[in-house]
């Protein structure tokens, strides 16, 4: 078989040379395989051949890569455990690791003595509990406020990045407009939202009689988070004060009301850019879970809530993100909440 194959490689030498202008004899490319027989010793009369001079070793390499021309067996895994072999293992990156500093005080996420008994109903409508800062009282601090002033390292320089990018395109004139444009079409989309709210009505109810009332600017909002309200029933506050006594801070919950049956603290936001994923929120559950925590302490609220929602609407009118804070979840932005909450005190 061997001798087969150098024969065979020879010929394709053979043939190779002569296309290519060699000096061959004729004769030597004619030569026929039809019968050629690995058994050549038990041929009768051995006739004289051509390639009985050639340098077998010389073509050796040769036959070996004619030999081995085929698809390597190796798979993935051959390869790699070849590759560990002669380069050592691979080190992988671990992922990173969650904060795992924990609360000096883990305070209670819920009220425990709240029963049954003692839910209020979720006919009627929405409350609203206007924030009041009594005259000459001690000073408490807004969700907001502590989130500012407790930012990481990290989060300050992407936004120093963010604010130095767009002072370069627009100006600091520029940048102030646009920054009170911001605030003023936040303020706009929440007020059309407490309208429609409070009045009971879906969006597409009034964008067939009443959307001309509303300002161009909130019109893409709202058309944005119109499949987020047909799934919200039973509201129970709408830019309502919470406050955490025991913990000395307070906020002002957007929304308080069921989405597909579950009851939740909801938060609007509105974007310029998508933002699909609860990471691409930054800080906003973390607010969500302060929201929630003093609520569920606060007197003025007979019930309690452990779940929140996140929505992102868009101006464009492209369907807002909506995004769903579990029980779990919202216990685990809890703690992270009071981390915040003890490094703001440590600042004072």
């Amino acid at each position: 078989l061997q001798v087969c194959c150098v024969r065979i490689a020879n010929m394709f030498i053979v043939k190779r040379v002569v296309s290519a202008g060699g000096s061959f004899a004729p004769h030597c490319t004619s030569l026929s395989v039809s019968h050629f027989s690995a058994c050549h010793c038990l041929a009768s009369s051995r006739r004289h051949s051509p390639y009985s001079s050639v340098d077998r070793e010389r073509y050796t390499s040769l036959v070996k890569s004619v030999m081995s021309s085929r698809v390597s067996s190796q798979t993935p895994e051959t390869l790699q455990a070849e590759d560990e072999h002669m380069y050592g293992p691979v080190v992988r990156t671990p992922p990173p690791r969650p904060d795992m500093r924990v609360p000096k005080t883990l305070h209670p996420f819920l009220r425990c003595e709240t029963t049954e008994e003692t839910q209020e109903p979720e006919s009627g409508p929405p409350v609203r509990i206007s924030l009041k800062r009594e005259q000459g009282g001690s000073f408490v601090p807004s969700v907001t406020r502590i989130l500012q002033q407790t930012l990481s390292p990290e989060q300050i320089f992407y936004l120093e990045r963010w604010k130095r990018r767009m002072i370069a395109e627009l100006g600091e004139d520029g940048f102030k407009e646009y920054t009170q444009n911001l605030f003023r079409q936040g303020k706009l989309f929440h007020s059309a939202l407490e309208d429609i709210l409070m009045s009971g009505s879906t969006w597409k109810d009034k964008s067939l009689s009443e959307a001309p009332k509303y300002p161009s600017e909130v019109l893409g909002y709202m058309e944005s988070i119109s499949h987020i309200l047909e799934d919200i029933s039973a509201v129970r506050a709408i830019e309502s004060t919470v406050q955490h006594d025991t913990l000395n801070y307070l906020g002002i919950v957007d929304c308080v009301a069921r989405y597909r049956g579950v009851l939740c603290i909801i938060d609007w936001k509105t974007s310029d850019k998508p933002k699909p994923f609860l990471s691409n929120t930054y800080d906003n559950p973390i607010q969500v879970a302060a929201y929630a925590g003093a609520l569920n302490s606060d007197e003025n609220y007979k019930y309690q809530v452990e779940n929140g929602l996140i929505v992102v609407a868009y101006k464009d009118g492209t369907p807002a993100h909506a995004h769903q804070l579990s029980s779990e979840l919202m216990l685990e932005y809890w703690k992270t909440w009071l981390l915040r909450l003890e490094e703001f005190r440590e600042q004072r």
